[in-house]
């Protein structure tokens, strides 16, 4: 809940973006695909957004982008009638997609590699007798403390806690919390190391 409350103080000092003034930030590439109420999206002074990225608050929602971060070229930013909040200095790379269904909240200094998936949801399938798609979802959000990598093609499900400065190793899939100060690979994720500090 520290975590929370100290990202959403800061929204007094976040210019919000309204359709008249989208583009006046010059960090937000002209190619970028902004969609949906963008009086919903709030962009941090100095947060680079590149060409081909996806911000949408299309189905509902918002998308709160602290300072200093940066959205690579076709990475996504969903909320799906959710909520997406993003500390300062935190980096999405190609191809990665944040979705925001049940509430994604990720601290400072969080570094996403290419092509993660992180939903905050998942699909109901206990009822034999309807489709898939039509059962409810389940909606519990998910949370980033501050300082956490996650490698390339990491899967982070719906429910999870990830401690600060955890390590989460490339195509790992998080299915349950991380500890912090931990290095976890594997599917689902496993503790292989504690960050100690000292050189190994």
């Amino acid at each position: 809940m520290i975590l929370l409350t100290s990202i959403l103080n800061r929204l007094q000092s976040i210019r919000m973006l309204k359709k008249n003034n989208l583009w006046k930030n010059e960090k937000i590439s002209r190619g970028a695909i902004i969609e949906g109420d963008t009086s919903n999206i709030i962009i941090g002074e100095g947060t680079e957004i590149e060409s081909n990225a996806v911000l949408s608050t299309r189905y509902g929602g918002t998308i709160v982008i602290g300072k200093n971060c940066m959205i690579r070229r076709g990475a996504m930013l969903l909320s799906y009638g959710g909520n997406i909040l993003l500390g300062d200095y935190c980096g999405v790379n190609v191809y990665t997609i944040l979705y925001g269904h049940g509430g994604l909240t990720v601290g400072d200094y969080v570094q996403f590699a290419a092509h993660c998936v992180i939903i905050p949801a998942n699909h109901g399938f206990n009822s034999l007798d309807a489709p898939i798609w039509k059962q409810p979802l389940s909606k519990k959000g998910i949370l980033i403390e501050n300082d956490v990598w996650v490698g390339a093609n990491v899967s982070i499900l719906d429910g999870v806690h990830i401690g600060h400065g955890a390590v989460i190793g490339a195509g790992s899939v998080v299915t349950d919390n991380i500890q912090p100060l931990t290095v976890n690979i594997g599917i689902p994720t496993k503790i292989i190391k504690i960050r100690s500090g000292k050189q190994s």
